[in-house]
C-alpha cells in the first residue's frame, strides 16, 4: 500500500493546506462564504424580500434577516416540495432530508440542494479521509471497503417531483458510480426501508468482504454488529473483519457506547472519528485522535452565527459571528447554508474549546431532550404522550422524569426509562406504558423508526414511585421553591440513577 498511500497523501496535500489556513484566515473564509451565499440567492423570492443584492456586510445581514425556525419557513418548504423554484435557493429542489419534528409537525423536511451535497456533505466525507490519512499515513482503508449503515428514501406523497429520506440515504443515492467499488453493501440493499431485512441482507453480503471502515450512528451499528456475531458465531468483529481500522460515527454521543465497541472490536489498530453531520449540513470533524473536540469546518457553504444558549426563546435574539465567540460559553447554533436555510436556529448547543483553530464540543439541544439513539424526543412529545396515556387510563401524574437505558452486555437493545409519581395511579400500568409508547410513536417519526419491531428501542420501562419521592430528591439537590422545576427529559442517567437510589433506600427502610 506504500504507492497507494503516497498517491493519496499527495492528492490530500492541497486540501490539508487549505484546512490549515483556518487558523489564520477564519474570519475572511467565513465572510467569503456569506457573500457567496447572498450572491447565489439574490434572485430568489427570499433574497429579493431581504434585499440580498445590497447586503454588503454581516452587520447588515443580521439586522435585516430574522432568525428563523422550522415553523416559520415550513410554508416555503412545502411550496418547494410542490415543485416551485427559486423560493429559498435557486432552481427546483429535488431532495428533502426527513428529520424529527417540532411542536407543530411530526417530521421536518430539510431542503438538500446539489450545492449542499457537493460542497458540504460530500466534501465533509472527503475531508474525513484526508484528515485520517494525515494522522495515519500508513492506513490501509483502500485495501478494502467501507460499510455504511444508512436509512432509506422514497417518493413523497406531496409531489411527484420531490423525494425525501434520511440524509444518509440521500447521500448514498447521489454518490458517484465509482464509489460502489469501495463500499458495501450495494445501493439496493443500503436503501432497504425495513431495518431488520436490511441488516440481514447487509450481513449476508458484508461478511464476505474485506471491510476496513464503518460509518454510521453508534446505536444502530451496535444492533448490526451483534446480529453479525450471532449470524457468524464469532466472538468478536475482528474475527469477521481482521483489517477493520476505522469507525466514523456521529448523530449521538459515542461515550455510552465506547466500552462496548472496544469489547466487540478488540484491536489495537482500531480508530474512531466523530463527525458533526446533520440533515442541515456537515459542520465539524474530529481532527485530533487524542481529543474529543471537533474542528469546525469553515468553507462548506455554511455561515455560522451563535446565540447564548439561554436566549434562544427571545423574540429577537442577539447573534454573534464566529470571530466574536468566547471559549467555554454555551451557544446555540444559527446557520445560513447553500441548501437555502437562512439564519436558521438548528437547535443544537456547543461550546468552543479552541479559537486557534476553532474547535467545538457538542453540549446538547436548546431544550431538554432524549437523543441517546437518534430518536430526538423533546418535551412537547413527552407532555402530549403523557396526557394521552393519562386520558386512556384515568391516571393523574404528579411528577415525572425520563432518560435512556443504554445498551450493555446484558441489555442488547436500548430503551427509555420513565420514573413517575402518580397522584392517581392507573389501574393497569402495562396499558399506561403501551399507550405512552404508541403516543410517542405517533408524535415523533424518529422514535417510531427506532421502536419499529423493537429494532433499536424496547418498550419503555415505567417505574411508579411513592408520593414524596420527587420532593425528597429536589430537597437533596437544594432545588426547593422558587423557579426550580423537575427536569423532564435528560440524555444521560444522572437524574434517573439519583432517583432510583432514593427509591431503593426508602423501600429498604420501609421493609
Amino acid at each position: 500500500m506504500t504507492i497507494v498511500n503516497s498517491i493519496i497523501n499527495w492528492i490530500n496535500y492541497k486540501r490539508i493546506y487549505e484546512i490549515d489556513l483556518y487558523r489564520e484566515h477564519s474570519r475572511e473564509i467565513q465572510q467569503e462564504v456569506l457573500f457567496n451565499l447572498l450572491n447565489s440567492a439574490k434572485s430568489t423570492e427570499w433574497g429579493e424580500k431581504y434585499d440580498y443584492r445590497n447586503t454588503k456586510s454581516w452587520e447588515c445581514y443580521s439586522q435585516n434577516v430574522p432568525v428563523s425556525r422550522y415553523e416559520t419557513i415550513e410554508p416555503l418548504i412545502n411550496r418547494m416540495i410542490q415543485g416551485e423554484k427559486s423560493v429559498l435557493w435557486p432552481g427546483v429542489m429535488k431532495w428533502f432530508a426527513k428529520s424529527s419534528g417540532t411542536t407543530n409537525a411530526k417530521s421536518k423536511f430539510i431542503p438538500v440542494s446539489k450545492e449542499s451535497l457537493d460542497d458540504c456533505h460530500f466534501r465533509g466525507g472527503k475531508d474525513v479521509l484526508a484528515i485520517y490519512y494525515r494522522n495515519n499515513p500508513e492506513a490501509s482503508l483502500f485495501s478494502g471497503k467501507s460499510l455504511t449503515l444508512g436509512g432509506s428514501h422514497q417518493e413523497t406523497n406531496l409531489s411527484n417531483k420531490a423525494y425525501y429520506g434520511d440524509l444518509s440515504a440521500i447521500i448514498i443515492e447521489n454518490l458517484p458510480f465509482w464509489t460502489d467499488f469501495h463500499r458495501t453493501p450495494p445501493t439496493d440493499i443500503a436503501l432497504i426501508p425495513e431495518f431488520e431485512e436490511k441488516i440481514a441482507q447487509i450481513t449476508k453480503t458484508a461478511i464476505h468482504e474485506n471491510v476496513t471502515s464503518l460509518a454510521g450512528v453508534p446505536s444502530w451499528f451496535l444492533v448490526l454488529l451483534h446480529y453479525i456475531l450471532e449470524f457468524t458465531g464469532k466472538s468478536s468483529i475482528t474475527e469477521v473483519w481482521p483489517h477493520l481500522e476505522l469507525f466514523i460515527h456521529g448523530g449521538v454521543s459515542f461515550e455510552p457506547y465506547r466500552t462496548q465497541y472496544k469489547r466487540l472490536i478488540p484491536s489495537q489498530n482500531m480508530h474512531y472519528m466523530e463527525t458533526y453531520n446533520a440533515s442541515e449540513g456537515f459542520f465539524a470533524i474530529q481532527d485530533d485522535p487524542t481529543s474529543q473536540d471537533m474542528l469546525l469546518m469553515l468553507d462548506y457553504g455554511v455561515f455560522y452565527e451563535f446565540i447564548l444558549a439561554g436566549k434562544t426563546e427571545e423574540e429577537y435574539p442577539v447573534t454573534i459571528p464566529l470571530w466574536e465567540v468566547e471559549l467555554g460559553v454555551n451557544y446555540a447554533i444559527v446557520i445560513s447554508t447553500n441548501g437555502g436555510l437562512w439564519r436558521y436556529l438548528i437547535g443544537d448547543t456547543l461550546v468552543f474549546t479552541s479559537k486557534d483553530p476553532y474547535k467545538i464540543r457538542i453540549t446538547g439541544r436548546t431544550k431538554h431532550f432524549i437523543n441517546a439513539f437518534g430518536e430526538e424526543v423533546i418535551i412537547d412529545n413527552a407532555e402530549r404522550a403523557i396526557k394521552g396515556a393519562c386520558h386512556a387510563t384515568g391516571a393523574i401524574i404528579s411528577e415525572y422524569t425520563a432518560g435512556p437505558i443504554f445498551m450493555t452486555e446484558s441489555q442488547s437493545k436500548g430503551a427509555h426509562q420513565w420514573i413517575i409519581e402518580f397522584n392517581t395511579p392507573p389501574a393497569d400500568l402495562g396499558k399506561f406504558t403501551s399507550v405512552l409508547d404508541l403516543e410517542l410513536q405517533g408524535l415523533n417519526s424518529d422514535y417510531e423508526a427506532k421502536r419499529h419491531k423493537n429494532a433499536t428501542l424496547e418498550m419503555p420501562h415505567v417505574l411508579a414511585v411513592p408520593t414524596g419521592t420527587f420532593l425528597q430528591w429536589m430537597r437533596e439537590r437544594g432545588k426547593i421553591g422558587g423557579q426550580n422545576k423537575v427536569p423532564r427529559l435528560s440524555n444521560n442517567r444522572e437524574y434517573l440513577d439519583d432517583l432510583l437510589r432514593i427509591y431503593a433506600e426508602n423501600k429498604l427502610n420501609n421493609v
